[in-house]
């Protein structure tokens, strides 16, 4: 009787490791590799020191001296910079990507598709092959308007948003189309123009997917680093992620511990949005993919 228990545990045992059991290893795996990278910049920004080789054994040392003299080295300023940046980005593409998105989902006019495939094949080119036109535009611009020309943030925004506006729009459009037209008719019965039809009742149901291109956006623009050290020109309009490579660029003198303590709070802004706006994620990304 005992070996026939046995031998009916082992197959038993068998198929929950080849169903689920791997997937409680692949789950350690991820959550380590994940985990420890952040442990180690942890670390390494609470090493006065100031070297990562002296960070090997984590909080071996722990003080808060790095954190202490970001003040001194204008990471501060670089921090506001990129979210003052990031924050206009996301919300100037949202508005931008919205209204485009209900104009070509619910307008019909000629040109309609093609437009939008233009649009699409345009944006499959990376915005960094086009940095050295960008320079030359916004130097040649700056004689003109200098508040749109070279280190200017206004100027920095001004090419985030040409360079979102169709992947976004793209994203949008599915989304739109999943909602109702019926809703639009009945609102234009009742003496409703486009514009409060777009603003008071469409804004509102297509919130989700608001909230994912935002988010994107938010990221992309504020860790990006080509663009903006090819944009930005001085230290006080330095970005986060162009100022955090000054003090990474030089191989000997580097300051590790004070570029580890930047990177710490740098990743608060990210995480701290990525928390409130989660319930909209999932929604987001997958409801406008199964009609358009």
């Amino acid at each position: 009787m005992a070996t026939n228990a046995h031998a009916q545990t082992r197959p038993g045992r068998a198929r929950w490791w080849r169903e689920i059991g791997w997937r409680h290893v692949v789950g350690v795996v991820a959550v380590v590799y994940c985990v420890v990278p952040i442990l180690y910049v942890l670390s390494a920004s609470l090493n006065p020191q100031g070297s990562l080789t002296g960070s090997n054994k984590l909080f071996r040392v722990v003080a808060a001296e790095n954190y202490a003299a970001l003040a001194e080295r204008g990471f501060w300023q670089w921090a506001l910079n990129s979210l003052v940046v990031a924050s206009a980005t996301a919300v100037g593409t949202v508005l931008m990507g919205a209204a485009a998105a209900y104009a070509f989902s619910r307008f019909r006019f000629a040109g309609r598709h093609g437009s939008l495939t233009a649009l699409l094949l345009v944006q499959m080119f990376p915005q960094m092959l086009a940095f050295v036109a960008i320079f030359l535009l916004l130097l040649s611009l700056g004689d003109v308007f200098p508040v749109l020309g070279l280190n200017s943030q206004l100027g920095l925004i001004a090419v985030y948003l040409g360079g979102a506006l169709g992947v976004n729009t793209f994203l949008m459009y599915g989304f739109f189309n999943t909602v109702p037209k019926e809703l639009d008719e009945a609102a234009k019965l009742d003496g409703a123009s486009h514009a409060q039809i777009f603003f008071t009742i469409i804004l509102r149901l297509v919130a989700p997917i608001l909230a994912v291109v935002g988010l994107l956006s938010f990221i992309s623009s504020y860790g990006e680093f080509l663009i903006a050290r090819t944009v930005l020109q001085t230290n006080d309009r330095f970005t986060l992620a162009v100022g955090l490579y000054q003090w990474a660029s030089d191989e000997r003198n580097a300051p590790w511990g004070l570029f580890a303590a930047g990177a710490v709070i740098a990743a608060i802004p990210i995480l701290v949005l990525f928390l409130f706006l989660q319930r909209y994620i999932v929604s987001g990304l997958t409801a406008g993919s199964v009609k358009g």
